[in-house]
This record gives C-alpha cells, structure tokens and sequence, in this order.
C-alpha cells in the first residue's frame, strides 16, 4: 500500500466507528478532576493482535484542550502509515479489547469488534489538520514508523461534540465538555492501528485475514488495532 495513500471508506463505514452500539443503558461518568487544571496522563501501551508492538504516550489535558500529548512506539510495521486514536465511549468499558470481544472467534480483534471495550474515536491523533473523527482514516496524515518507530507529538488539540458515544439523547451525543472530562477522568483509550500479519513488510490482503470490515478494498493489516493502553 502506497503509505501517502488515504484510505478512503463509505459514509457507513464511518458511522460503524462512530454510532456502533456498545451496550446496555448509558453510565454517566464521576468527573473528579477540575476541567481548569492541567491534568497529566500516560498510558502503557501494549501489543494487540500479537504486533510485538508497545510503547508509552502522555497526554496534558486543561479544559476541553489536549494541551501537549506524545506517543512513543517500537515494534510496529516499519516504513508504513499507523492510524491512532483516542477512542472514548459512555456506556463502552474503556479499556483495552481481549480476545472476549472476538465475535467471529477468527483468533483476532478487528477495529469494530474492539469498540464495546474501547469505546469509538474521539480524536485522531495525525500529524496535521483535522483531528476529529471524520479524519479517523486520512493516512496520509497519520505518523510513519521509522523503521518500526514511531515518534509523535502534537499541541492544542480541542475537543469537539461526537455523536455515537453513548450518552442520552439524539444519537448518542456527548458533547466536547462530557468527553474531555471523562478523558481527564483517566477513561481514554489509545490505540495504533497497522500490522502485518503475514510479516512480508507492507500492508496487503494476508491470509485469511483478508480485506477490512470498515472496507473490504482495505487490507484488514492497515486498520486491525496493534498496540493500545488507557490514559490514567
């Protein structure tokens, strides 16, 4: 896959991400931490999918701001695109997927499956630009892994309204204020997506792993979640 590629999907693929049903009625977060005060979190991340993958990430959040936030990774694919994430949802357990969540028991978690535990994307953590979850795919913006090694920081990211995250009323809405003060609340999941199954050294239809669930033109390798950690 050329790695300056975006992987375009379809409306309903967004929608998958974003308004995917992730349980029973909503649970309202305790929010501890005043939004006026730097908060500083980190988060241990971990392989998923059997990447060989892990890493660290610190994030400063004040008010409905991620402040300053960096992400440090070795062990992924090298030289290729990896799309990450906050994922956040109201009513999703907030932490990171096992192989309970396997519901088509294939040995592996795909992005959507993982949701009930992670919960849906809140920020896209890329390079430039957008960073809400309408550019949950624009690869073309997202780090490269240097050799495997993935470096990135970024300053001033807001928070926005998202549909789908699981709070009472139309669509699920949680609004900017609600999700930066469950992220603040140490309720944020991260998580880098890209892997290569099949260990040739690029993303591509591997078997049986096949096309993606958010796009069967995409390589399930370029969306399958790697490595993710929570932000406490």
């Amino acid at each position: 896959m050329n790695r300056n590629s975006k992987l375009a999907i379809g409306g309903a693929a967004a929608a998958v991400i974003t308004v995917v049903s992730l349980g029973a009625g909503p649970v309202l977060a305790n929010n501890g931490k005043s939004s006026d005060k730097s908060v500083t979190l980190t988060a241990v991340l971990s392989e998923l999918n059997g990447s060989g993958a892990s890493g660290t990430a610190t994030a400063v959040v004040k008010n409905q701001k991620i402040e300053h936030i960096e992400v440090h990774a070795e062990g992924l694919t090298p030289d290729a695109p990896h799309a990450q994430h906050i994922h956040y949802g109201n009513d999703a357990l907030n932490e990171c997927p096992t192989l309970a969540q396997d519901a088509n028991l294939d040995g592996r978690i795909n992005t959507v499956e993982g949701i009930p535990a992670y919960g849906p994307v809140v920020v896209s953590l890329n390079t430039t630009g957008d960073t809400t979850p309408a550019s949950f795919l624009d690869v073309a913006r997202f780090p490269v892994s240097r050799d495997g090694i993935l470096s990135y920081s970024r300053d001033n990211i807001e928070f926005t309204d998202v549909a789908g995250t699981g709070y009472p009323g139309a669509g699920g809405l949680g609004t900017a204020k609600q999700i930066a003060d469950s992220i603040r609340d140490g309720e944020g999941v991260l998580v880098i997506h890209g892997l290569d199954y099949d260990g040739n050294g690029t993303y591509n239809f591997s078997d049986p792993e096949g096309g993606s669930e958010l796009n069967g033109d995409l390589p399930a390798e370029a969306t399958d979640p790697a490595v993710c950690g929570v932000l406490r």
